[in-house]
């Protein structure tokens, strides 16, 4: 853990001295070339242990060839989005029937991530249009939820749509903070994003989008592979690879387990 502020000073000052002139100096601007950002995330890999209780993953990045008068005056935006493996979603609906609550009717939405974090300089919605956040799939709200199958009304999609969302981020997968962005420089920034202790494993991809008033102008995304080790590793791979001798194997810990628990409860 110590090292990890002076592999962070040394990232920033290799983006700093990696820019043009006119990034580093106000002076001698040169708006020949179009914007653009670059950066780096504090790992690489995420190791899930069994006493694993979530983690903060910092994400660096630098912008170049920027106005520095819009700069100053805060027209330039970042939006940092960590997006976990995307899967099929099924979300049901429960309804009272003869006094048993059972599920009626589901939806389900086409290969969504199964985690989303985000941290922006302030709310998305202030930052850009909603056509243009629904066409990049920027922000909570602006996922592209699309259904499979047979859809009876839009109220109908929009309630199944609203309940994702809401399960989501009941579950603490779906994340969003609003002022988790800031510059720690004319040029330099930094994004910080919370994983939770129940973040899937596999490859997570880290976007980095830039907007200036309002428009898009760069993007810039780096893979994170998060990984199971120890015992949960050795379950997983047992769990997918011989389902068969998983299967047996947890039907017999139950057994055993039941049989321990009548002898030490039992009554004389």
């Amino acid at each position: 853990m110590t090292r990890l502020p002076i592999l962070a000073s040394a990232f920033l000052l290799s983006l700093l001295f990696a820019l043009p002139a006119s990034a580093q100096d106000p002076l001698a601007l040169d708006f020949t070339g179009k914007e653009s950002l670059d950066i780096g995330t504090s790992t690489s890999e995420i190791a899930i242990t069994s006493d694993f209780s979530g983690a903060d993953l910092t994400i660096f990045g630098a912008l170049a060839n920027t106005d520095q008068l819009l700069l100053a005056i805060g027209q330039y935006d970042v939006v940092v989005t960590l997006e976990g493996p995307s899967d099929w979603t099924t979300v049901r609906r429960k309804e009272r029937l003869f006094g048993i609550w059972v599920n009626r009717s589901s939806m389900t939405f086409e290969q969504m991530p199964i985690s989303y974090s985000l941290a922006s300089t302030r709310p998305v919605e202030q930052i850009s249009a909603a056509r243009e956040l629904t066409s990049r799939n920027i922000g909570i709200d602006h996922l592209a939820l699309t259904p499979t199958g047979y859809i009876s009304t839009a109220a109908n999609l929009a309630e199944f749509r609203d309940a994702f969302r809401r399960l989501k981020q009941s579950q603490g997968l779906y994340q969003r903070d609003t002022n988790g962005v800031r510059f720690v420089s004319s040029s330099l920034f930094k994004a910080t994003l919370r994983l939770p202790a129940n973040i899937p494993d596999g490859v997570h991809m880290v976007h980095a989008y830039l907007f200036k008033s309002g428009e898009f102008i760069a993007e810039k995304e780096l893979p994170l592979r998060v990984i199971k080790t120890g015992l949960e590793e050795a379950i997983t791979e047992a769990a997918h690879e011989q389902p068969l001798l998983y299967g047996l194997f947890a039907v017999l810990t139950a057994l055993i387990t039941g049989w321990l628990a009548s002898l030490v409860f039992r009554k004389d």
